[in-house]
């Protein structure tokens, strides 16, 4: 399901009246638009498959590199993503990690970007984020393990509250043989190297 620009417009009008402004005056009169237009982008994942992406599986055995089956982990580290917060409908952003230990399917790791994107484009809470994408990747692909690593800052705590500039939140899902600790503590070192804690960089 697409977001109705229309009446996000509509309502975005109805809304500054609410507060006390004039939706005609010259600074707010585009306001409603760019605001249908900024949803649009902002929950595009609305109504759409997370497990698309992974349908297109390759092959590790006869595809174009053979002799190329990993050992351990593949990590994806620092995918950027940004996402609204279902509680105050402000923006949360930052930096997704994510290994899984790769079966004999695999899929590009552009596929993986794709989930979280999907995932992230509609209203979240960081926690549930991190457990979808990691259901997604366990229950969609030829895995034995899935890690997810979520670090983001989050608009409800540094503009709102008690307003906390720095303040990044860190969140972990596991599946498969990562949910054992210590399975996932050479990942989470790995994933600490690239700079956890600079979600707001």
């Amino acid at each position: 399901m697409s977001v109705d620009r229309a009446r996000v417009e509509r309502l975005t009008r109805e809304l500054l009246e609410a507060i006390g402004e004039d939706p005609d005056r010259p600074g707010l009169k585009q306001t409603p638009t760019r605001l249908g237009d900024l949803y649009a982008e902002f929950f595009a994942g609305v109504g759409e498959d997370p497990a698309a992406p992974l349908a297109h599986t390759i092959s590790v055995a006869r595809g174009p590199a053979p002799d190329t089956l990993p050992s351990g982990a593949v990590l994806l580290r620092d995918i950027r993503f940004r996402s609204v917060c279902e509680h105050h409908l402000l923006p949360f952003a930052g930096r997704a990690h994510i290994a899984y230990l790769p079966g004999e399917q695999v899929v590009g790791l552009g596929a993986l970007v794709r989930v979280v994107e999907i995932l992230a484009g509609r209203p979240q809470v960081q926690e549930r984020l991190g457990e979808q994408i990691a259901d997604t990747i366990a229950e969609h692909l030829d895995t034995r393990g899935v890690l997810v690593v979520l670090d983001a800052s989050h608009g409800c705590v540094t503009m709102r509250g008690g307003r906390q500039p720095e303040a990044s939140t860190l969140t972990i899902a596991a599946r498969g043989e990562y949910t054992e600790p210590i399975a996932r503590a050479e990942l989470i070192a790995l994933i600490g190297s690239s700079g956890l804690g600079m979600a707001h960089g």
